[in-house]
């Protein structure tokens, strides 16, 4: 099992899921506002630099979100321009303590990409007075297909959008 500490985020692998874990100086519903809303999904989603546009944004059980991140950060080199996109499908909400999705990779039209592994993830907002440990369990195929994402920077990219939301529930407030 690793352990790693970027600011305040922890990251941690469990056989074949992925733990990340950070407590926000917020509140639990503005924390859970932030996952739940599209618009001030748009304004944090994805690592510093990238820029998130929701096609499709369904916040309900079955409901299917569809949005794309393009790197508007020149200083990203190879990075610049590019776009990932996904297509998340919510299994289950529990406002505002929880929220399970399972999250694809897809082309910009929402196609599946094959071979891209599918990931259940599952959101825990625990509140903590006026402040909100969020926690999130990505559950893997097999630890290969979690060790292939981890080898693409997926930690660092994930605590790089907790910065960034933090930032943003800073302004929220």
């Amino acid at each position: 099992m690793s352990d790693k500490t970027a600011n305040s985020t922890k990251a941690k692998v469990e056989g074949k899921t992925l733990v990340i874990e950070r407590v926000f100086d917020a509140p639990r519903e503005l924390v859970f506002k932030a996952f739940s809303e599209s618009g001030q999904l748009e304004s944090w989603w994805g690592p510093e630099g990238w820029q998130t546009a929701n096609s499709r944004f369904e916040f309900q059980p079955d409901g299917v979100w569809l949005y794309c991140m393009e790197c508007r950060d020149e200083n990203q080199g190879e990075f610049y321009g590019r776009k990932s996109c996904g297509k998340a499908v919510f299994q289950e909400i529990a406002a505002p303590e929880r929220i399970v999705y399972t999250d694809m990779f897809t082309d910009e039209e929402g196609n599946v990409v094959p071979g891209m592994p599918e990931i259940l993830i599952e959101v825990y907002f625990k509140e903590h007075g006026e402040q909100t440990n969020l926690i999130t369990r990505s559950h893997f195929s097999s630890p290969e297909e979690l060790q292939q994402l981890l080898d693409k920077g997926m930690a660092e990219g994930f605590s790089s959008q907790l910065d960034r939301l933090e930032d943003h529930l800073k302004v929220s407030r």
